[in-house]
């Protein structure tokens, strides 16, 4: 059944590349704004063996790496402490709800204004960014913790740290690893973003250098590749995420279907 999937999704991938391609040689599409399928591919593998395109490819992981690390640790420990306070989450629910919808790139001139085009200014906005994915997921873990089984383990002395370590942590883990593969997605889009936009270091600093230039074959393949780079680090997280949760009745049940 896995083979089978695998080889339709490639079918999928290889009818998607000719049909690029038939409709730039025909004519049907502009080939200045949409050029051959087999140009694009050409220039993805022009880049593999570039130094430039790696290092541009890793100054924009430097930038997703810290940033979700940044994210992962505040989004951590503040959703554990606010979730387990009443208190704390009447008092924070009514900023959170506010600064929550507010798109990372509304931030841009501010990012500018503070950090110039260096890293840091990718950095503030995919803190921003993932930070939230992980913290309310957090928030929602730690609201999810049964209540009878809470007053169980507190008549049987398990101290605050106990709790959370036995209780709170393992109904909180699935939330986390859900808003964890969130971040990861939203942390490459804004660590490209910022490129784009602001000019910071990485593939969307080369992806508007590109563009501005008329490369445009060379612009696709840059934006072939941060997909690729999407793909692979979903494919990671997902493993991650199975071995991590392997005890998990949503992880047993996938791997039994």
């Amino acid at each position: 059944m896995k083979a089978r999937k695998q080889v339709l999704g490639l079918a999928g991938i290889a009818g998607f590349l000719l049909l690029s391609e038939l409709s730039s040689r025909s004519g049907l599409v502009d080939s200045r704004f949409m050029p051959p399928a087999s140009d694009i591919v050409g220039a993805l593998m022009g880049n593999l063996v570039h130094h430039k395109f790696w290092i541009a490819a890793g100054q924009t992981m430097q930038a997703w790496a810290i940033g979700l690390a940044i994210s992962l640790v505040l989004g951590v420990l503040l959703g554990f402490v606010i979730g387990s306070s009443t208190v704390l989450r009447r008092l924070t629910n009514s900023t959170v709800e506010f600064l929550r919808p507010i798109p990372s790139v509304a931030l841009i001139p501010l990012a500018v204004l503070l950090f110039g085009v260096k890293i840091e200014s990718s950095l503030m906005l995919i803190i921003y960014a993932s930070f939230w994915q992980i913290f309310i997921q957090v928030l929602y873990g730690v609201a999810d913790v049964d209540n009878i089984a809470m007053q169980t383990a507190r008549s049987y002395g398990l101290n605050s740290l106990a709790r959370i370590r036995h209780l709170v942590f393992p109904t909180t883990l699935p939330y986390l690893m859900t808003g964890l593969r969130l971040a990861t997605a939203v942390a490459l889009i804004l660590a490209v973003t910022a490129g784009l936009v602001i000019g910071s270091p990485g593939l969307g600093r080369e992806i508007a250098l590109a563009q501005s230039g008329g490369a445009v074959p060379e612009m696709y393949a840059l934006a072939v590749a941060t997909g690729l780079i999407g793909v692979g680090i979903n494919i990671a997280m997902r493993k991650v995420e199975r071995r991590v949760l392997s005890w998990h009745s949503s992880v047993r049940s996938e791997a039994i279907a």
